[in-house]
């Protein structure tokens, strides 16, 4: 992984030297990507899911795009389910469709391109959904306890208070935090300015009273020692002045997980699990929520209007229990609003997320 948070595969899988080989078609697909606009990180899930299966199929001794049949992607697809991770667990449904949706895309486009007369996986039928409540989220109470683990009197320990209360209030993604510069925080306004975040797409979201006094506290008296360039623009640093690697952000926001002892686990994507989570309970609308989140439809079939900032911020402080200094009001009027969403919308938000911390993991 390179200093700004973007990867790149090292290594070929299969035969790099037959130009009509399966990593050969990927190069040229992951170039279509490319060329329409697809971001780094989309395009670094597909290869990495598309490595993944032709790793697989070079073991069986199918190398070319015209060996794949359908026949073939359903014995993978058995494969992913019966595979067991090193903990001895299986993949997730999620974690399994992750892997298959980029080989759908990847043999539609071979097909529409002419390399193939028929998409071989035209009928692969992914596995369904599990409709649940996600196994690890947050209360409030335990949000506070994984928030005051920080060592506030430390220059570190100030920072990563700072950025587990943006987390918290925002719901933000860890590449979304480690992006942030200085300046898309607005103190005055309570807002942040999230630049090409969920979808590649700009979205400007509130951010509570108290996250802001953190930043605040942060800029004051941590920044200052750990930035050593005083033209770097990036608002959260590493201890060498640089901006962080979201690997690690994950890893150390698990850590302080782990040290509040809650008996639950995750990193950065928990907190965004639990904002949407106790936001949803507090009874906003699932519209707010996807407005947030900068999901851009919640379904196939659904997609929300765009929501005011002014009242999307209301929502905020009157939903998330952690959202400011000031008491929580009672929630605003809204001519088209309900409060909460119904089984349905709060389920496919929940796999939306689910869906979201498998890509992240690499799972």
């Amino acid at each position: 992984m390179r200093k700004d948070g973007s990867r790149r595969f090292n290594t070929a899988v299969g035969n790099p030297n037959d130009a009509r080989g399966l990593y050969a078609a990927m190069r040229r697909y992951l170039e279509h990507l490319a060329v329409r606009g697809y971001t780094e990180q989309g395009r670094y899930n597909a290869e990495r899911y598309l490595r993944d299966f032709i790793a697989w199929a070079d073991a069986r001794s199918v190398t070319h795009p015209r060996h794949v049949t359908h026949p073939v992607l359903e014995r993978y697809q058995r494969w992913l389910h019966h595979y067991r991770k090193k903990d001895g667990a299986p993949l997730s449904v999620a974690s399994q469709r992750a892997k298959l949706v980029p080989l759908r895309s990847f043999f539609k486009w071979l097909t529409k391109s002419g390399e193939l007369d028929a998409n071989p996986a035209s009928e692969l039928e992914l596995p369904r959904r599990i409709r649940r409540l996600p196994a690890f989220v947050l209360s409030a109470g335990e949000a506070e306890q994984v928030l005051a683990g920080a060592d506030t009197a430390s220059p570190l320990g100030l920072r990563d208070r700072a950025m587990m209360e943006v987390l918290y209030s925002t719901g933000m993604r860890r590449m979304e935090l480690a992006r942030l510069e200085q300046a898309d925080i607005d103190f005055e306004r309570e807002v942040v300015l999230i630049r090409l975040g969920k979808g590649n797409k700009d979205r400007l979201i509130p951010v509570g009273a108290r996250a802001l006094h953190w930043v605040r506290q942060y800029l004051d008296l941590a920044r200052p020692a750990l930035a050593w360039n005083a033209q770097e623009p990036t608002l959260f640093l590493s201890l060498y002045g640089e901006a962080l690697n979201p690997t690690w952000l994950s890893t150390t926001v698990a850590q302080y997980v782990d040290k509040a002892q809650v008996g639950k686990r995750g990193g950065c994507h928990l907190f965004r699990h639990t904002m949407a989570t106790l936001m949803l309970e507090g009874g906003a609308d699932i519209r707010f929520i996807q407005a947030m989140l900068g999901h851009a439809e919640l379904s196939t079939t659904q997609i929300y209007t765009q929501v005011a900032i002014r009242q999307l911020q209301a929502i905020h402080a009157a939903t998330h229990p952690g959202a400011g200094l000031r008491s929580r009001g009672a929630l605003p009027a809204a001519q088209d609003v309900q409060p909460g969403g119904d089984g349905d919308e709060a389920a496919v938000l929940r796999d939306a997320l689910d869906a979201e911390a498998d890509e992240e993991d690499g799972a």
